[in-house]
């Protein structure tokens, strides 16, 4: 879907569970209005910290961009509790000097593609209604957007999954595995 693939210079890949507290430290190191705009309020080092201490218990996929390491921009899809089934939600956050760069439409491309294949009917965003980044990115795939009282909900229906869905994940997934191993070889290798 993406034209912007070329610009993507980091690897976009799942979190693994030990990796939550690198993703807390991104949540972290988004200034105030990047934060403002990820959790539609302001939001507190102790918010934050507590926030991705549940990432686990809320079932979510996150996806994280790496640079040499360390996350500097994350997708989460995170499914949602109640009567109706096969509906989640989405949420992004980039850092100041990695956006306007095709990263948030690259995560968004993995996040639509997760949950197609977890059967997922329904993707819920929210944002502010200032949130002009957001609301663009949700418009390259198609997202239907609402105005509400101040925010914006953007609601998209992947397409069904097939072969060809699953098995470009696996090898998204595969990518991933390699690039985390080579990641923590350099973390404990020392530099020569």
């Amino acid at each position: 879907m993406s034209t912007e693939t070329a610009r993507v210079k980091g690897t976009i890949r799942k979190l693994w569970p030990t990796e939550i507290p690198a993703y807390r430290d991104h949540l972290l190191r988004l200034d105030a209005d990047s934060r403002r705009l990820r959790f539609g309020m302001t939001a507190s080092d102790d918010f934050i910290s507590d926030y991705a201490s549940r990432i686990s218990h809320m079932k979510s996929i996150v996806f994280g961009y790496f640079v040499d390491g360390v996350i500097r921009a994350a997708a989460e899809l995170r499914p949602l509790d109640g009567p109706l089934p096969h509906e989640a939600e989405a949420a992004f956050s980039v850092e100041r000097p990695y956006q306007d760069s095709g990263i948030g439409t690259e995560l968004m491309g993995r996040v639509i593609r997760a949950a197609r294949n977890r059967n997922i009917h329904r993707i819920y965003m929210n944002c502010l209604a200032e949130n002009r980044k957001m609301q663009r990115v949700a418009k390259k795939y198609d997202a239907v957007l609402q105005f509400e009282e101040g925010d914006v909900v953007g609601e998209l229906a992947p397409a069904t999954p097939n072969c060809f869905s699953i098995w470009r994940e696996a090898l998204e997934d595969e990518h991933g595995f390699v690039m985390a191993v080579l990641d923590l070889q350099r973390h404990f290798m020392p530099a020569a």
